[in-house]
Formats: C-alpha cells, structure tokens, sequence
C-alpha cells in the first residue's frame, strides 16, 4: 500500500508540473517610463508648442529692443536708460498679478532680454565692489543684466577710479543700509572725484549663515563688517562661541568658509550656490525690512520722471546758525529732504561737507530755485546728480 501511495503521489506531482509547462506565459503589460505617466502625449505636445512660442516671442521682443535702440538719436546713451526700466519693472510686475511665477522671477527674464540686446550694440562695462556674488554685484546684476561687462575690483574707491580713468562706463556702490545707515567710504569718495550719481538700486538684503559643517562644529564666521553689524544681535544670541572676523566682502567670506574647516560665512543665497556652501540658517538679519541702497555712478544725465531724487554736496560757513539756515531755504521752497550726512573738511580749515538727498529733479523749476538761493549763501555747492527713485526689490 506504502508503494502504491508513494506512485501515486509521484504521478500526481508530474502532472502538476506538466500543467503548469503546457500553460501559455502571459504577456506582462510594457513598463510606462515615469516621464509618460507625469506628462501624457498631449500635455508634452502643449509644451513642446509653448515653447517655441515663448523662443519665438522672447527673440522678437530682443531684436526690437535693438531696433528701438538704434533709433534713437544717440544709441549708446540710449542703452542707460534708468526711466524706462522702472516703467518697464511696474508695467511687467503689474502683468503678472495672477502668477505663479515671482515678480522677481519674470523681472529676471526680461532683465536679461534687455541685456542681451544692448550687448549687440555695446557692451557695457561696469566696475563693482567684488568679488561676485557679493551684494553689490547682485545689484549690478539687477541694473545692467548678465551679458554686461563685470569688473570686480577690491574696494569702494576702486570702483570710482575705475569710472574716473574710464576703463568703465559704469560704477555700483553701496551708498546707504536702513540698519547701519551711511556707507562712509562711498560718501567719501564723492568728496574726492567729480563723479555723477545717475541711478540707484534698492535691494532688501538678507543674510544667511553658510558652512560646509555642522552648525555645532562652527568656530569663525567670515563677513564684511556692515554684514555682521545688520546681524549682531542675532550672532549674539545664538552663535556666542564663534569668533567673528571681518573681510573686505560677502564673497569672500564665503570663499573661506568653503575651505577652512569650522568656518562659516554671513552672506546671500546666491552665494551659498557659488561656493556650494549649505544653508544653516536664513534670515539671521536683525531687522527683516533690511534694505541696502546702491548707487549707480558715472557721467550720464538723466531726464525727469517726475519721481526723482537729487544729491548734491555743500560746505556752508563755520559759524552758529549757519546750517539752519541752509535748511530753511529748502523748506521755503516746500523741498522735501531725504537724507543728510556731515563730514569733517580736511586740514586745518574747521567746518563741515554736507552730502544732501532731496526729492526733486534739477531741471524742476522749485528745485533750480532752491540750488540758485543755496549757491548764495554757502561756501560751496557741487550737484552731484538727479536720478529715478528706486522700488525696493526682492
């Protein structure tokens, strides 16, 4: 019985196994890559028809900006027009109310429209306070675009040398921060060289703390000092065991953080990208509505637009009442002053520069009479420029 049970069985184990050879193998449906099951034949084909329409488009709005350009009277004075920029970023950023995309992403693609036809014509070379990635040249970026000529060089008063000498067209320098106040280099500078402010650029600036460690294993931190000043209280409180070092830029900070072990940088996102740093921690400014106005310089005038500032630099006398004085001409004249900073004359001579922003263009009626009444009655009077007021800008 043992044997015929053990057959049995065998038998029934072939069969199973011949059954299971005699069935057909069935066809496994063919794998869809992940790229079709996210975009269908037809939404592939929609942007596949976009974007020749957007190539299409952006080339056409480039080759009549260059038309619009060489149209003009004189093209290359043409190319530095701050007045129509800003027309252009209000006009733009009021087209994109309903998004997605950020003002400052479609700011971002017209800028370089706009750079890129100018180059055609001329390319522009402007000096800035480098190396790249620091704040100043990201606002040489906002004002004249990727296809301009950047010249970094170290210091503030190598820029205006640099425009001075005019192995550039065109500076940018830091002039004022809503924190720190002045940029006294910058003010400085003006005393010395006969350069025109003919444009700004208002930047809200955050900083971040970059490394390539762990915020644990941070020892230094690296940046210029206004950086470090704009987020002293934050250092403080949460990054007490650090040392911090002063250096003559953002991007240099971030330059060594990238190499020296247990060192990070206080600088931009932009920055963190170019070093390949990591963000340890953003926003560590103290003040969140930090904003860092820049100047543009050079010899271009600019005409009205009827939101303009003017600068000019003033020595009155050295006596009591005197800048009083002053003052109550451009309130006469219903002026509305934006700005002053004082600076001790050099030498012996005792008394005072004065560096005055005020709403208003020159060419205005109220404010040429406002410089005729003030050339009277002070020592000395230089106009250092009108020019378009800046929005501020993300």
């Amino acid at each position: 019985m043992a044997k015929k049970k053990a057959v049995k069985k065998a038998t029934s184990t072939s069969k199973s196994k011949a059954a299971v050879k005699k069935q057909p193998a069935q066809k496994q449906p063919a794998r869809k890559s992940s790229s079709s099951k996210r975009n269908p034949a037809s939404i592939q084909s929609e942007l596949k028809k976009i974007d020749r329409e957007i190539v299409k488009l952006v080339n056409k709005r480039c080759s009549m900006t260059i038309k619009q350009i060489k149209s003009d009277p004189d093209p290359r004075a043409a190319m530095f027009d701050p007045k129509s920029d800003e027309e252009l970023r209000e006009f733009i950023e009021k087209l994109n109310s309903s998004g997605p995309l950020t003002n400052n992403a479609v700011r971002g693609i017209f800028r370089q429209i706009l750079s890129s036809a100018r180059r055609q014509i001329h390319p522009q070379r402007v000096a800035y306070l480098g190396p790249a990635y620091s704040y100043t040249h990201l606002a040489a970026l906002e004002r004249f675009g990727e296809e301009a000529d950047m010249v970094p060089v170290n210091t503030i008063g190598a820029v205006f040398e640099e425009v001075n000498r005019s192995n550039t067209e065109f500076g940018v320098v830091p002039i004022e921060n809503s924190t720190d106040g002045r940029v006294v280099d910058t003010l400085d500078m003006f005393t010395r060289l006969p350069l025109r402010i003919c444009g700004e650029v208002l930047i809200a600036v955050h900083h971040n703390l970059l490394a390539r460690c762990e915020r644990s294993e941070i020892t230094e931190i690296y940046s210029k000092p206004q950086a470090l000043s704009q987020c002293r209280e934050w250092l403080s409180r949460n990054m007490p065991q650090a040392h911090l070092h002063e250096v003559t830029s953002t991007s240099t900070a971030a330059q060594l953080a990238a190499t020296k072990p247990g060192a990070a940088a206080v600088a931009s996102h932009q920055a963190s990208v170019e070093y390949d740093l990591q963000i340890i921690v953003e926003g560590i400014e103290d003040n969140t509505n930090n904003v860092t106005r820049f100047a543009v310089i050079g010899e271009e005038v600019c005409e009205p637009t009827g939101k303009d500032r003017t600068a000019i630099l003033v020595q009155i006398a050295h006596k009591a009442g005197s800048l009083a004085d002053t003052l109550q001409i451009f309130k006469k004249n219903k002026v509305n002053l934006t700005w002053i900073e004082s600076f001790p004359l050099r030498g012996e001579e005792p008394g005072y520069l004065f560096f005055i922003d005020f709403e208003g263009h020159i060419q205005e009626a109220h404010i040429k009479r406002t410089i005729s009444e003030l050339e009277k009655r002070v020592v000395r009077l230089e106009t250092m420029g009108s020019y378009p007021r800046s929005g501020i800008l993300e």
